[in-house]
């Protein structure tokens, strides 16, 4: 009977483990210090460490300055996909964003990562210049509205 019962326990552990688990190669990403403007693509490895096909339901960020990226195609087992982030660059000064994942892993449903980093406002004349250029001449009105105009017709037309 103890032989039984231990049996069943055992069979009841494996049960449990048998299931899909999300990994991350990391869960917080440093920019590090970063120019005004320059590129803020990053990406995180997710990995299915469990037996069953995982799959990422939703992947939201806590503002509108990050925006994540991902496929909703199962993950499966022993195999990675990734989540790409992006921050906006063109922000000054110091962030931590907060990024949750949320999937199909029974203990780990919503998981969390985080990115962080600091767009250096101190960045040379040039680079800050570049990203913030006025046009060469004067623009005309009448030419500004037309075009306006033709880039809604080109819009309507996809």
């Amino acid at each position: 009977m103890k032989k039984l019962i231990a049996g069943i326990a055992l069979f009841g552990t494996f049960a449990i483990a048998s299931a899909q688990t999300i990994t991350f190669d990391k869960t917080t990403f440093d920019y590090g210090n970063v120019k005004p403007g320059s590129d803020g693509i990053r990406f995180f490895t997710v990995t299915n460490t469990g037996d069953k096909p995982l799959v990422l339901s939703n992947v939201k960020a806590s503002c509108g300055c990050t925006t994540p990226d991902f496929s909703t195609d199962p993950i499966m087992p022993g195999k990675s996909a990734k989540i790409k982030v992006g921050y906006n660059t063109t922000l000054n000064g110091g962030f931590n964003k907060m990024i949750e994942v949320f999937s199909n892993d029974p203990a780990n449903s919503r998981s969390v990562i985080y990115i962080k980093g600091n767009v250096d406002a101190n960045a040379p004349a040039e680079v800050v210049a570049a990203a913030v250029v006025a046009p060469a001449a004067p623009v005309d009105a009448k030419a500004a509205k037309k075009a306006a105009k033709a880039a809604k017709k080109v819009a309507a037309a996809k």
